[in-house]
């Protein structure tokens, strides 16, 4: 990434990109997409203001999956973050069950991201050139994914359920078996 390696202070996340192999694949998507790519690039400050060993403590997987939250799948200028739709995917997204979100608002000349566990502001424009769009952001965008377990439909129960005898305005039920 010779754009973030040109700003200078952008190592941890170059790093990332490097050992998640996401560097090559973004060349790739470049190359063959006509929508280009967005990348949320946080500073190296930002990665210095993470809790001691949160990057550390992610598996392999979970870095692959944090490096391509912070790519969204098309180039997108300052101008049209005003006017993106809610959630906005991102290249860790399986577009089917949107378990990667990030949400835009924006005020004024100013974008303001948040994946439900952190809020960022985009801080500066990095580079721009119709295809690749990288700008800089305050913080490292954490996935809620990561934190919050997704919560499983309990199992239809077996068992049948007959109504009880009303309680002072209403009707209990209760298992047979």
């Amino acid at each position: 990434m010779a754009i973030l390696e040109k700003a200078g202070h952008f190592s941890t996340f170059i790093r990332l990109l490097k050992s998640s192999q996401q560097e090559a694949r973004i060349t790739e998507e470049i190359n063959k997409t006509s929508q280009g790519l967005t990348i949320l690039a946080p500073s190296d400050k930002a990665f210095g203001n993470l809790k001691l060993g949160t990057l550390n403590s992610f598996n392999d997987n979970q870095k692959v999956q944090l490096a391509e939250f912070h790519i969204l799948p098309r180039c997108l200028t300052l101008a049209q973050f005003k006017k993106v739709s809610n959630p906005v995917l991102t290249e860790a997204d399986d577009t089917s069950k949107n378990q990667f979100p990030l949400n835009v608002i924006s005020s004024g000349d100013q974008a303001n991201i948040s994946s439900g566990i952190v809020n960022t502001t985009i801080s500066d424009t990095v580079y721009t050139d119709g295809k690749l769009a990288v700008y800089e952001v305050d913080n490292v965008l954490l996935p809620m994914r990561f934190y919050v377990t997704p919560s499983l439909a309990p199992a239809p129960s077996s068992m049948p359920m007959v109504k009880a005898p009303p309680l002072s305005g209403g009707f209990r039920y209760y298992c047979t078996c």
